[in-house]
């Protein structure tokens, strides 16, 4: 995927707040915007107060910036929180897959529940703008993970309807595994001794890759151009595991382990049924809302194919070694 344009100014004199602004979209998203946005007031919104004092650090002392402990299961913080806010990032979430499969409820309540919390509290305190990030598992999900984050994706978009003639809107950001972040299979290659082994679940697997500074840029973009209710997708290239274990660990030893509970062994963005609402925009996808709540007939883009899917294993865009590299170097 090609880097975006600049669509930072939308946030220009705003007052932006950022779910899970201490994880690693939150962190390089809250960068960016103080480096390439003239935004009033930012506030990075997170339950950790350690990695809150971290990011503090990191940053240094800046005016525009805001710190404001709670959770997205506290429906009363969130109200304080949103209190002249304009435009949302919600990035909070709970991801793990195989940490899912044994804590379900606990996910249940900050991806389900968490997602109604931040629709009541954006609706009521009049916040213009929510952007919800999203993931390839709330595709066709099998995982619990992303079962939670499919229903948290019909939330934000039926907030629209919820918000009647309130002027908020919401849209949703979906995209795949992101290169480098915390809890990425990138580091954990990079860090390997040569001969040491690395435990592959099934050497078939593939999996569409985005950079953190892609994610930033496209989630941008939709806060820029959304008018409530539509996913957005980005179009980007896949890579299979097994050419990504020998791009960066080549004198590894890989032993095959068999997939894990919850996992795929392809990733999917748009399933055939919702290729039915999807339309081309060029450089990304666009999910129409399946109910159309306000009568758009206007919105640009070339409606996909009878049939179409947008998956991992038949994507036409592949990563190979050195595409990867650069884009790490980047």
């Amino acid at each position: 995927m090609p880097e975006p344009p600049n669509d930072f100014s939308i946030f220009d004199g705003r007052s932006v707040l950022v779910t899970g602004g201490t994880g690693s979209f939150g962190r390089s998203f809250v960068r960016t915007l103080l480096e390439r946005s003239d935004v009033a007031r930012l506030i990075v919104f997170s339950r950790d107060e350690l990695k809150q004092h971290e990011m503090q650090a990191a940053l240094g002392t800046v005016e525009r910036l805001r710190y404001f402990l709670g959770d997205v299961r506290d429906r009363e913080r969130l109200y304080r929180a949103f209190v002249g806010v304009d435009v949302v990032v919600h990035a909070a979430a709970l991801k793990q897959i195989p940490a899912a499969e044994y804590n379900p409820f606990e996910f249940v309540k900050t991806n389900i529940l968490g997602a109604q919390n931040i629709i009541d509290a954006a609706i009521d305190r009049g916040v213009e703008r929510v952007v919800a990030l999203s993931t390839d598992k709330a595709s066709s999900p099998i995982n619990l993970y992303g079962a939670t984050k499919l229903v948290s994706d019909k939330l934000f978009v039926s907030g629209n309807a919820y918000a009647g003639s309130a002027a908020t809107r919401f849209a949703v950001v979906r995209y795949g595994n992101v290169v480098g972040s915390r809890g990425s299979v990138v580091p954990h290659l990079r860090g390997l001794a040569p001969g040491e082994t690395f435990r592959l679940t099934d050497p078939r697997m593939t999996r569409f890759w985005i950079t953190l500074d892609q994610a930033v840029g496209f989630v941008a973009r939709a806060a820029s151009c959304m008018r409530g209710g539509e996913i957005f997708v980005p179009k980007l290239p896949s890579m299979k595991l097994t050419d990504l274990v020998d791009a960066l660990a080549p004198e590894a030893r890989v032993e095959t382990i068999g997939v894990r509970p919850g996992e795929k062994l392809h990733e999917e963005m748009i399933s055939v049924d919702e290729a039915r609402r999807t339309f081309d925009l060029g450089e990304h996808y666009v999910i129409r809302p399946e109910i159309d709540w306000d009568g758009r007939d206007d919105l640009a883009g070339v409606a996909v194919a009878e049939g179409f899917a947008y998956a991992s294993d038949t994507n036409p865009e592949w990563l190979g070694r050195d595409e990867l590299l650069a884009l790490l170097e980047g």
